[in-house]
């Protein structure tokens, strides 16, 4: 058994969700998004190495050894399934274990508005779940799928690197490729999949213009892609999708968003009130002709107010929702308030003053 297994299934027994690895401290394990060392010493260099590479194919130990960082899910025995970003840095080698489910969980169980159900059951267009690294973008996409896998006879084709929730074919066929493995890169297997006969189309981050530009032409088209971004709110994806353009392309970009995308969900992971675990809040987008007008004449900033009224359609701005799981009762308020944008309206429930901003007693005179 490799050695790393012993602190994967440590990790997991405490309930993380990362393991971390690097030379000059202890393993780490983030749990309910806190930092915790394991009582261990601190690892060498020599010693963290020789524990990754006992889970690495010669393949990857030659692609690791020339200076590259590798992407790559492991599946542990005693632990289960992780995905392992392994990196080298000042000090020495690093990793990151991040551990993925057996089991897929619907949007019910992650408390998702019902609005998601809708947009997952569109037959074409652009549907995207974005927010920063480890906000459970990963989980939702899942989720979605999954729906979609139970509820039509479709077929599915996903893109990931790497290949994270394993799916069991269920009324949907579902072909995961991975990128690396499978394909060169998202945008290869993006040109790959228009000749598959997909009806959905999943790419795991559209992380570059070549990948973005073939979505688009796969959403286009006829298909529904869904995609993730590292955007941290639905004005802020649809700038970044327009900006990652060539700026011949925008005008047409912003025509092709009009048409076809057909929502955005924002999502970060807030501490739940008991502090137990964490959970997802979400901002949501869903495209209409209003929010389409104010994007084609350049009036991307006032779509806030758009969201924030349009809860008939299951629109919702980030703090609407904080505040929505704060009077439930869901949230933990302090976290509640690390998470809003407008942080005045929440300065009423936090409980630890050492997180609000100090008090200017200065008088003038």
């Amino acid at each position: 058994m490799p050695r790393i297994d012993a602190f994967l299934k440590l990790g997991r027994e405490q309930g993380s969700s990362d393991i971390h690895f690097a030379v000059g401290m202890p393993p780490l394990l983030r749990i309910n998004g806190e930092l915790i060392p394991i009582r261990f010493r601190d690892l060498e260099n020599r010693e963290l190495q020789g524990y990754v590479f006992e889970i690495l194919t010669d393949t990857q130990k030659a692609a690791f050894r020339h200076g590259n960082d590798l992407d790559f899910s492991y599946m542990s025995p005693i632990a289960g399934r992780f995905r392992v970003n392994l990196y080298r840095k000042s000090t020495g080698v690093g990793a990151a274990f991040r551990h993925v489910p057996e089991h897929i969980p619907s949007l019910s169980e992650l408390a998702l508005p019902a609005v998601i159900n809708a947009l997952a059951d569109h037959h074409q267009g652009l549907l995207l779940v974005t927010g920063s690294t480890g906000t459970g973008k990963s989980t939702t996409l899942a989720a979605i799928l999954d729906h979609i896998n139970r509820a039509r006879a479709l077929n599915i084709i996903t893109l990931e690197d790497p290949i994270e929730f394993m799916f069991e074919s269920r009324r949907a066929q579902v072909v995961q490729r991975e990128v690396g493995t499978h394909v060169e890169s998202f945008a290869a297997g993006l040109r790959a999949a228009m000749r598959e006969d997909p009806d959905i189309i999943m790419v795991g981050e559209l992380r570059d213009p070549d990948s973005l530009m073939m979505a688009m032409i796969a959403a286009e088209t006829g298909h529904l892609v869904l995609g993730t971004l590292h955007t941290t709110s639905a004005v802020k994806t649809i700038d970044r999708i327009i900006d990652a353009l060539p700026i011949e392309q925008r005008a047409q970009g912003k025509s092709f968003l009009a048409q076809n995308l057909r929502g955005v969900i924002t999502q970060v992971l807030v501490k739940t009130a008991d502090g137990r675990s964490r959970r997802a809040v979400t901002e949501i987008l869903v495209m209409n002709h209003a929010i389409g007008k104010l994007l084609m004449s350049d009036k991307t900033h006032q779509i806030p107010s758009m969201l924030q009224t349009g809860r008939e359609q299951g629109m919702q701005l980030l703090d609407q929702a904080l505040l929505d799981c704060l009077n439930r009762k869901e949230i933990d308020p302090n976290d509640a308030y690390l998470y809003a944008q407008d942080k005045k309206q929440f300065q009423r429930f936090v409980t630890d003053a050492s997180i609000l901003p100090p008090v200017n007693l200065a008088r003038g005179g």
